[in-house]
């Protein structure tokens, strides 16, 4: 298993960083593979998951884009990252960026 990022933790609806965090559970560590890969016989770059089931998939610099295949089949908006060391999470329908906080996720605004 690989380091997992900070779980979502915003609760109240007015603190939380975009609407689509209302869909995002406590999920269990990510895995450390891509599971649809490793079923095809795939390669993988990175990892990333999806915070609304917890499903483990490979990054858009991947072959087969399965995270955001998996965010468009289900309509699970919202992943973080797999990786060691990585901690973010991005919004598909929000195309916005998020990084732990001292009070839980925050947007990451460019200015």
């Amino acid at each position: 298993m690989t380091e997992a990022a900070p779980s979502p933790s915003n609760t109240d609806a007015g603190s939380l960083p975009c609407p689509h965090w209302a869909e995002t559970t406590d999920v269990a560590p990510p895995l450390d593979v891509c599971e649809t890969c490793i079923e095809i016989g795939s390669d993988w770059m990175h990892l990333r998951q999806c915070l609304t089931c917890g499903r483990t998939g490979c990054c858009d610099n991947s072959p087969m884009r399965h995270a955001t295949a998996h965010a468009k089949e289900t309509g699970h908006p919202i992943i973080r990252s797999a990786e060691p060391g990585e901690h973010w999470a991005w919004c598909y329908p929000d195309e916005v960026a998020f990084i732990p906080g001292p009070d839980g996720w925050e947007r990451v605004d460019e200015e």
